[in-house]
């Protein structure tokens, strides 16, 4: 007797692999939480993509989004860094094997206080990586105080007032020439998954700043990071759509109204203009639209900036073909007449 197979067949990406493949352990987060969206949102782009989890390290810090890696791409590479200090850790690991695509999530804890300058270093030297700033506007491990990307007057939990201005990410990391700037909501699952997926592919830092409603301390009315305001108060820049190097390329032949940008591996990012008529490679467009956009206190989305020609930090480094840490140490240990020759020159 032949007996049909207790689990059917499931579906496979181009690699041979299923979308579980790409899942990690279960949340232990709020139900609800932003973070979880946007963790759905990785899965199915590296799903969709065909990367293979073990061709990837996922980076985090500390704070609520730095427990996100745990949940997608178990089979990948992970590092759970000190506060503030993924930055660090990710260009040892770049710098050690520049084959794996690096994915570090922050909180804007994380990113904004006490790792802003490792942040604006990691910019700086245009790190390879997807770097996803999961952005709530306060401290959730610690009750909900708020955080240094807190807008001026939104209200907290307990009623207080924010009197403080806010850093905003995405502005600072253009200013510091960062490559590849995005900004999304974690209710906007099509935006978001086209911007993973063009960062992914892009060469350099790819910073991806994330509104991600904390559903416990900052989904109230007076917030500015809650689902009810993101909603109303979105105003996406244009619609972007996402065409892989392996699939077929095709164009939309409406004159003036359709960018295409080519990435470094030869995928493309369509970006449909809407009533704004906005250029992403237009530096100094991004930052005046983004501070006329803080002033009338609206939330912009879409990819702010990019700039595909800029040099990232492995070409910058002069690295060696083969990854750094697959050479043997013959060859990593200078000998003593190396040495001896650098000394002689110090002197």
């Amino acid at each position: 007797m032949v007996q049909s197979p207790s689990n059917p067949a499931q579906s496979t990406n181009r690699i041979g692999l299923t979308l579980a493949d790409y899942k990690g352990a279960p949340s232990t987060l709020c139900d609800g939480c932003g973070h979880d969206a946007i963790t759905a949102q990785i899965i199915k782009a590296f799903y969709e993509l065909g990367i293979a989890p073990h061709q990837v390290a996922k980076l985090s810090g500390i704070g609520c989004s730095s427990k996100t890696p745990a949940y997608f791409l178990n089979r990948a590479h992970g590092f759970n860094s000190v506060h503030g200090r993924m930055p660090s850790v990710a260009t040892g690991a770049n710098m050690a094997n520049k084959d794996l695509l690096l994915i570090g999530v922050s909180g804007d804890g994380d990113t904004a206080s006490i790792g802003l300058g490792q942040f604006c270093h990691l910019v700086r030297r245009n790190l390879p990586m997807i770097y996803i700033i999961e952005n709530n506007g306060v401290y959730g491990l610690t009750k909900g105080q708020f955080s240094a990307t807190a807008d001026m007057g939104s209200k907290s939990k307990v009623g207080k007032l924010n009197e403080y201005t806010p850093i905003d990410l995405c502005g600072l990391a253009i200013e510091l020439g960062c490559g590849f700037v995005g900004r999304s909501f974690a209710g906007d699952p099509k935006q978001l998954m086209a911007l993973l997926k063009a960062a992914a592919s892009h060469k350099g830092t790819a910073v991806l700043d994330v509104v991600s409603p904390c559903v416990t301390f900052n989904n109230h009315e007076g917030s500015t990071k809650s689902y009810k305001y993101a909603k109303e108060m979105e105003t996406p820049l244009h619609e972007l759509g996402f065409i892989p190097f392996y699939e077929q390329i095709t164009v939309d032949y409406e004159p003036g109204s359709v960018q295409d940008v080519e990435l470094h591996d030869g995928s493309h990012l369509r970006l449909k203009k809407l009533d704004k008529g906005y250029d992403p490679r237009n530096r100094e467009l991004a930052i005046t639209t983004m501070l006329k956009a803080n002033e009338e206190k609206q939330f912009l989305t879409g990819l702010m900036f990019i700039d595909e020609k800029k040099p990232d930090f492995v070409s910058m480094s002069d690295l060696v073909d083969a990854p750094l840490a697959t050479l043997p140490q013959e060859r990593t240990r200078p000998g003593k007449e190396v040495l001896s020759k650098i000394m002689a020159e110090l002197m």
